[in-house]
């Protein structure tokens, strides 16, 4: 790259912020990191911060504050704690932020960085999914550019054409059809998180595995893709491809579809992020589509799988809706997780919260987070009704 980036990673314990440490750490004379945040993981974001050479690296939780402290004493390296420490470090001075956080928790953070007039690498769909107006008007006044890092969303990015949106149909998002893509309804009742959280293609953690695992995550990436991209929900569309070769399609108005394909890897979207408008060397597999032999398409089974209708509902509604079914969602997952409830409870969760609460449209984030915890309060009193 013609010039080093100031770079701040927030999640840089996650799967994506490892992801991200990992290119940064191999190319020393690109980046400059400037802050690193993690939520409790004390051990692994001190030696991030170390390896890495960052300004700061700043806990979520303040009980872990005096064991950061420790952990990096004589580094000279900043710490800090709290909630409020993680918004000021994601407002801290730097050319990108990696929004990595999971879940609603990553909403502040990632408002924080774009009031800043950051550039953002967008790792956290769930700011665009239950903030998505706010998030995109604070982002047109600002002039700031988020950059999708989902393989789908940044599969888009790749292939669309931002000077001539009118000549766009639709955008068409891959999805691997999770590990349980074949099996019944009745079969996936007794499925475990152990087996839940294993992924045939991509590694991740165990909040977005379920997700995947339920295409719960594929109707938040719906979504998403709605806001980035600026189109109805009609031309968002969603075809199961279990090779996962092909990370998303463009469809232009004469017919030409674009696709952008790779390796499942999460470091070639995120290269592409941190090195854009450029590119960067990866260390990634290349892609030989001889080996592969054939590439498989088939349509989404929303009997098996209700959580693709239920987002595309919140979608076609919109206001408050999106919101609902992103906090409902991460509390039944937990819940699963923690084997309080069964895997098909889930959705089944979701929907009774979408069908019992309908407030406004949110107009502020204070309103968003308002919707948050009102719909999660509604999950645990569904989850009552529901025994793992």
């Amino acid at each position: 790259m013609a010039t080093r980036k100031r770079l701040s990673i927030l999640g840089a314990t996650g799967s994506v912020g490892q992801s991200t440490l990992d290119l940064v750490n191999r190319n020393p004379d690109d980046f400059d990191v400037v802050a690193l945040t993690a939520h409790r993981d004390v051990e692994g974001l001190a030696r991030a911060a170390r390896e890495s050479g960052a300004n700061i690296a700043v806990i979520a939780d303040p009980e872990c504050a005096g064991t950061l402290a420790d952990a990096l004493a004589g580094s000279g390296i900043a710490t800090a704690a709290g909630a409020d420490a993680i918004c000021e470090a994601a407002a801290m001075d730097a050319d990108l932020v990696m929004a990595a956080i999971v879940g609603a928790a990553g909403i502040p953070s990632v408002m924080a960085a774009i009031e800043a007039g950051t550039t953002v690498g967008l790792a956290n769909k769930e700011s665009l999914v239950s903030a998505g107006s706010l998030m995109l008007e604070a982002a047109r006044t600002r002039g700031v550019t988020i950059l999708p890092v989902d393989s789908e969303h940044n599969a888009i990015f790749q292939c669309f054409d931002h000077q001539r949106p009118s000549g766009i149909a639709s955008i068409i998002l891959t999805a691997s059809g999770g590990p349980f893509r074949e099996w019944s309804r009745e079969d996936m009742r007794d499925v475990t998180p152990e087996r839940a959280v294993q992924h045939p293609n991509w590694s991740m953690g165990a909040k977005i595995s379920v997700d995947s695992a339920t295409l719960m995550n594929k109707g938040l990436e719906l979504i998403e893709a709605r806001y980035l991209f600026d189109l109805p929900p009609d031309n968002c569309r969603i075809i199961v491809h279990p090779q996962s070769v092909i990370h998303s399609l463009v469809e232009y108005r004469d017919g030409s579809v674009l696709a952008q394909l790779g390796a499942p890897d999460m470091r070639i979207p995120i290269a592409y992020t941190l090195a854009w408008p450029e590119r960067m060397d990866t260390p990634c597999e290349r892609l030989s589509l001889g080996e592969i032999g054939k590439l498989d398409f088939e349509e989404p089974d929303p009997v098996r799988f209700p959580a693709i209708a239920l987002a595309r509902s919140a979608m076609e509604a919109g206001g408050a809706r999106p919101a609902i079914l992103n906090a409902a969602n991460e509390e039944a997952v937990a819940a699963f997780l923690a084997g309080r409830i069964g895997f098909l409870d889930i959705t089944a969760i979701v929907g009774n919260v979408l069908d019992g609460y309908a407030p406004d449209a949110p107009e502020s984030l204070d309103d968003v987070f308002a919707i948050d915890e009102a719909a999660r309060a509604q999950a645990q009193q569904q989850m009552e009704r529901y025994s793992a």
